[in-house]
């Protein structure tokens, strides 16, 4: 299933296969056969502009989800905040690659189904984002501000 990242910012490498392994591992656990997923890793300017331009948030995030889905095949796009996580990484003290890799593992949430808009949803979907940071053989940091 293709898996298509872009990564038009400097700031930070992208390891694209270990991104690709986030990818697999969370459909996969999620039950998810057939999709195409895109990733892109952008600056703050560029993800601000995104966050105010189709979600009229005047600031930069941490994640935006494009689900794009048409039949049997999952599909959508994950707009990934590389300055907010190289910030919350520092803050939180642990490396910005395990901070992207929440982001994606939230957004691709969102695009299987799951909501954080109430307690009961939000404590649902930090409950996956343990298991599937744990299964990837990450710590956990799912308290984090996704959302």
């Amino acid at each position: 299933m293709p898996v298509q990242i872009a990564s038009p910012q400097d700031l930070f490498p992208i390891d694209k296969a270990w991104f690709r392994r986030v990818v697999n591992s969370v459909l996969a656990e999620e039950k998810i056969g057939k999709f195409d997923i895109s990733l892109a890793f952008v600056d703050d300017a560029t993800i601000h502009r995104i966050n105010k331009q189709f979600l009229d948030h005047d600031e930069p995030t941490d994640v935006i989800t494009f689900p794009y889905s048409a039949g049997k095949e999952l599909q959508g796009e994950l707009v990934l905040g590389v300055e907010v996580a190289l910030r919350e990484a520092a803050d939180r003290g642990h490396p910005p690659q395990t901070e992207l890799s929440l982001y994606v593992i939230h957004g691709l949430l969102h695009l299987v189904g799951y909501d954080d808009k109430d307690g009961h949803d939000r404590r649902m979907m930090r409950a996956r984002e343990s298991d599937h940071l744990e299964l990837l053989g990450l710590p956990d940091i799912s308290s984090g501000k996704t959302g």
